[in-house]
């Protein structure tokens, strides 16, 4: 099943519940009967397109004793079990046999990257790398992270990783489209640069994130000493250059804004993608996720929309695959 079938079928599923008491004009009933024994055939009706792919949400009237809607009802949900047996293993055709990701726990771009990994349900490890001396990727030329060994093959930047995995998994999927290169786009020339003004506004905050950074990063205890109080005098520096290089005024403001920009880009649908994420909307979860339960990412689903959106996100995406995090001795030896 392709993952425009599971699409139509979770929206078979809605329209289905729609049905309940109900019958509609009669060609519609019969297209989303059609539909439900074979969610490709759906492309042969420009309106049952819309609801596959989750552009569209059908307006049903009643069947009569509700009896159709019933039947209609229970055929969704058995498309949809079979959808979600399918989307359990949403990487099945790709499926490597060491995947190891070397990384900042806090770092925006390597969230976006496990976020995908997450969703596609593909294991990996991780390799915390140090930021003060990076000794764990000294092995290679390319000095930023994220890199992703993927059985022995070496994957840099974020986006080209992601957009590398994803031909693996669905080689016969179309290009992304306009829309979704768009705010992937937004994501790295915009929202990433107005999270370090939020995360370090304040000192407060500034110590709040580097507990966090060196309580999940690859540290000693003196290491972690000296980074969380010397690291977050800098970073509270450094955001303040940023928020200026950026043309940020109110960090908090700026931060909002783009949280209702992207709430507005949905246009009413539960994700970018329609009825199921798209490689947009794990880039937005993707470098949200670090700061959702710091004050910032507090602050930013108490003022604004994009609570009820992260929400889906969190559990579309589901558990994470991390495997196990791994020492720098035991990356090296696979390599």
């Amino acid at each position: 099943m392709t993952t425009r079938s599971i699409r139509g079928a979770a929206a078979l599923t809605r329209a289905a519940a729609a049905v309940g008491a109900a019958s509609a004009g009669a060609s519609q009933h019969r297209l989303l009967r059609a539909a439900l024994r074979n969610p490709r055939a759906g492309t042969s009706s420009p309106w049952l397109s819309e609801v596959l792919t989750g552009r569209r949400w059908p307006s049903i009237p009643s069947v009569a004793n509700g009896a159709a809607g019933a039947r209609l009802v229970s055929s969704a949900a058995a498309v949809a079990t079979s959808a979600a047996r399918e989307e359990g293993s949403r990487g099945a055709r790709f499926l490597p046999g060491d995947v190891v990701l070397y990384q900042y726990e806090a770092c925006p771009f390597c969230n976006k990257v496990k976020a995908f990994l997450d969703y596609y349900k593909i294991p990996y490890k991780v390799v915390e790398v140090n930021p003060i001396n990076k000794k764990e990727i000294k092995w290679s030329d390319y000095k930023k992270v994220p890199i992703l060994m993927v059985d022995g093959k070496q994957m840099n930047d974020s986006s080209a990783i992601i957009d590398q995995l994803f031909e693996k998994i669905r080689p016969d999927e179309l290009a992304e489209n306009e829309e979704e290169r768009k705010w992937r786009g937004w994501v790295d020339n915009h929202l990433v640069h107005v999270l370090s003004p939020n995360i370090y506004r304040t000192p407060s905050e500034a110590l709040e994130s580097f507990d966090y950074i060196t309580t999940h990063g690859n540290f000693s205890f003196m290491e972690r000493l000296i980074a969380k109080y010397s690291g977050a005098a800098a970073m509270y520096m450094v955001s303040k250059k940023l928020k200026k290089r950026h043309n940020i005024t109110d960090e908090r403001a700026a931060l909002y804004e783009a949280a209702e920009t992207w709430v507005d880009a949905l246009k009413g649908r539960p994700f970018c993608g329609g009825a199921e994420p798209n490689l947009a909307d794990l880039a937005v979860f993707g470098v949200l996720r670090p700061i959702r339960h710091l004050q910032s990412g507090k602050d930013m689903v108490e003022h604004t929309r994009i609570g009820e959106w992260y929400d889906r996100m969190q559990h579309a995406v589901g558990n994470s695959t991390r495997a196990m995090t791994q020492s720098w001795q035991e990356s090296r030896e696979k390599i």
